[in-house]
């Protein structure tokens, strides 16, 4: 697609005159607008890729379009025309956001020079966009966040599975991030438009599960005072999802098996079949091939039920999303709570890359989530964490610490022991900085720089001395 060019000049003579060589020159499509207020009724920043302005017009002049145009679309390519003699006014056109000028009367080679600059510089800034575009598009899918490739294998999955409507089940630990692949499978299939039915099933007591899932007929049993259409009619057209299908009682199972073998089931107390259309996902973080072993789970519902073994990966298989996860929980509780964003101390993201997270996300969010709340000083420390030294030292002894370099070794251990060391002087001297720096053997500035390097402030001791 050719570039698109506004020239806008209230001379007509120039105007024509620009229009016809430029155009000509760059190979591109050039609009002309006579005046600034025709000029703005013209401009969409998705419409034009540069504009050539003449600074001194008659009503609305030059500099009142730039900044009209830069309100629009900041760092729009806007080049302006000025006479001779006006340097002046051309070096504050560029403060304002202007990208360039060039002075009247103007050698065509040189002016065009010019534009071909500016229009490459477009191209240049669209490329990098776009690239952005590109790579957080590989860090973020749906509600998930990360760009580990195991990560991308998930993200590949979902999208195939979504356009079928294959039985999937979702294995992994809690707090893998199974809810999110099932509402992922369904908000991006063709059932998207249709209910999306959670099921808890551990939450739901044995003798009331199956007249939620099947639904009842009015006197089927005690208190079944009217007709209850039941969860899989209510996701009808659309999806269902049985979270921790591996706590469902035998009894259910039977029953399960024949809805997914022939999409009909009897509600309790009824003769008459119900006819669904529902795609059913079910979730467990239990070994339901253990539970076939010891008779616990039906291997006919379990091969039903397992088309697609979707299995999510623990936080410790995918370590090099840490960074992205804390920043993303980071950017979300910090707003949420009113705060500003604080960096990591130095050692922190070591002892989080070393931490086993038998919780998976959801551990690290409740930490991150804490850290927001507790934090006092300029950095979040693992003390904002409500990591003791003992857990971090026991962390790293956990560690093949040779694994990373020497000096980045060196440098985790030493900063939890320094970070922790003036922690504990400032707990003694009630937050008296010139106390605690006489009691550890260093100068008061010595220890002043310290603590603004592992972001600690005094002010939260003095409060605890108080108490």
């Amino acid at each position: 697609m050719k570039p698109r060019l506004l020239i806008v000049d209230d001379e007509k003579d120039m105007l024509r005159l620009l229009s016809r060589t430029v155009g000509k020159a760059l190979d591109c499509t050039v609009e002309t607008a006579a005046s600034g207020e025709e000029a703005l009724r013209l401009f969409d920043p998705g419409a034009f890729d540069l504009a050539l302005l003449d600074i001194r017009m008659a009503g609305m002049d030059g500099m009142a379009v730039l900044e009209e145009i830069q309100s629009r679309a900041p760092g729009f390519a806007v080049i302006m025309m000025t006479a001779y003699g006006a340097i002046e006014v051309a070096v504050d056109a560029i403060r304002k956001g202007a990208y360039d000028f060039i002075t009247k009367p103007f050698d065509h080679d040189e002016l065009v020079h010019h534009l071909r600059n500016a229009l490459e510089r477009g191209r240049l800034l669209k490329e990098n966009l776009a690239f952005k575009e590109q790579a957080q598009a590989k860090e973020t899918f749906q509600r998930f966040v990360g760009s580990s490739p195991v990560m991308q294998g998930i993200y590949d999955s979902i999208d195939m599975l979504s356009k079928s409507d294959l039985t999937v089940l979702i294995t992994g630990a809690s707090g893998t991030g199974k809810n999110m692949a099932a509402q992922a499978l369904h908000e991006m299939g063709d059932r998207r438009k249709g209910p999306f039915v959670r099921v808890s099933c551990p939450t739901v007591p044995e003798n009331i599960l199956e007249s939620e899932l099947f639904g009842y007929s009015k006197g089927a049993f005690t208190h079944a005072a009217a007709d209850h259409k039941g969860l899989f009619v209510a996701a009808d057209g659309g999806t269902l999802f049985l979270d921790e299908i591996g706590d469902i009682p035998p009894s259910i199972q039977t029953k399960l098996l024949q809805v997914l073998e022939n999409n009909e089931f009897k509600p309790l107390g009824q003769n008459r079949t119900v006819q669904v259309d529902v795609r059913v996902l079910a979730a467990t973080n239990r070994d339901l091939e253990d539970k076939m072993a010891r008779g616990e789970f039906r291997e006919d519902l379990y091969y039903r039920l397992c088309v697609v073994d979707l299995k999510m990966p623990s936080l410790s298989e995918r370590r090099e999303d840490l960074p992205l996860l804390v920043d993303h929980f980071l950017d979300r509780y910090c707003g949420r709570y009113g705060r500003g964003k604080k960096p990591l101390a130095p050692d922190v993201m070591p002892q989080m890359m070393n931490h086993e997270w038998k919780g998976n996300i959801r551990e690290l969010e409740n930490i991150i989530k804490r850290a927001v709340v507790m934090s006092t000083g300029t950095m979040i420390t693992l003390h904002d964490l409500g990591w003791t030294p003992q857990e971090c030292v026991a962390a790293l002894e956990s560690e093949d610490l040779s694994a990373t370099s020497y000096r980045e070794a060196k440098e985790s251990v030493l900063a939890q022991f320094t970070t922790r060391y003036l922690e504990k002087a400032l707990e003694r001297s009630g937050g008296n900085v010139t106390k605690a720096a006489r009691a550890s053997g260093l100068e008061r500035q010595s220890f002043q720089q310290i603590m603004r390097k592992y972001g600690i402030l005094s002010e939260p001791f003095r409060k605890s001395a108080i108490k």
